[in-house]
């Protein structure tokens, strides 16, 4: 059976689904849009600031399950314009680290509520490290 989860570090979901998904190891996570925790969107902000904000509802989302930004093995980026694309892989970088999970980019034209980018995403369940 999948767990749900919803992160009490963002804002409530906006439909009917859950920042997370637990299911056999996997931890998904729905297309996570830069919204703030109070609920603001950040729409008009510049796209960094949006960016960033992508990244910390990831991470909030994989945080649920204990999971951190290096424990990802999937990202999905949707993109308003492809011109935003070098500012969002420096930023995606400089998040990420040294890790480097398969990752997609979708250039869409305009998403919802006139925001820049989206971001969804798949991270496994850390092994403890005294299992093999």
């Amino acid at each position: 059976m999948p767990t749900y989860a919803n992160s009490p570090d963002m804002a409530a979901p906006g439909g009917h689904y859950s920042h997370a998904t637990l299911a056999q190891g996997l931890v998904f996570v729905s297309g996570q849009l830069p919204i703030t925790p109070a609920g603001e969107k950040l729409t008009g902000a510049p796209f960094e600031q949006q960016a960033r904000q992508v990244l910390a509802n990831v991470a909030a989302a994989i945080s649920a399950f204990d999971c951190s930004p290096s424990d990802l093995v999937q990202v999905r980026v949707y993109l308003a314009s492809l011109d935003h694309w070098p500012a969002f892989n420096a930023i995606y970088a400089e998040w990420i680290g040294t890790a480097r999970p398969s990752r997609a980019v979708v250039p869409t034209g305009p998403l919802h509520f006139g925001l820049l980018l989206e971001v969804e995403a798949v991270a496994v369940i850390p092994v403890p490290p005294d299992r093999p």
